[in-house]
């Protein structure tokens, strides 16, 4: 499977920084370098979605994503900047990846649910 070029956008992916000070102490977390990468991100739905995610399910988004930037096992929690400029913290978390022979289905997970998530 390709993905259609004209159905994709730019959004950006961060790692989160968690780092401590000279002393050890922790510091506030924040996000690394934003990296541009191309993805096809739509609403999610589906009769199984809505099981898993119930009334989250509009805080859900479904992203597909071919390259090498996005590793499963590695890139959970990460920081995508999908409705916010690419300086901003992000405004969705990668929740889940699932690896296809072509592509990776992304779930992307809205960030700051009235103060629920991230």
């Amino acid at each position: 499977m390709r993905l259609r070029e004209n159905g994709q956008q730019i959004v950006y992916l961060r790692e989160p920084i968690i780092g401590q000070d000279d002393e050890g102490h922790n510091l506030p977390p924040g996000w690394g370098t934003p990296v541009a990468i191309k993805m096809t991100v739509q609403a999610a739905g589906g009769a199984v979605n809505a099981q898993i995610w119930g009334k989250q399910l509009k805080y859900i988004k479904a992203g597909k994503y071919q390259g090498n930037l996005i590793t499963e096992g590695v890139n959970e929690n990460w920081g995508v900047c999908l409705n916010v400029s690419k300086d901003s913290d992000p405004d969705y978390l990668i929740n889940a990846i699932q690896t296809f022979s072509t592509h990776k289905n992304i779930t992307l997970e809205k960030r700051d649910q009235g103060g629920t998530n991230g």
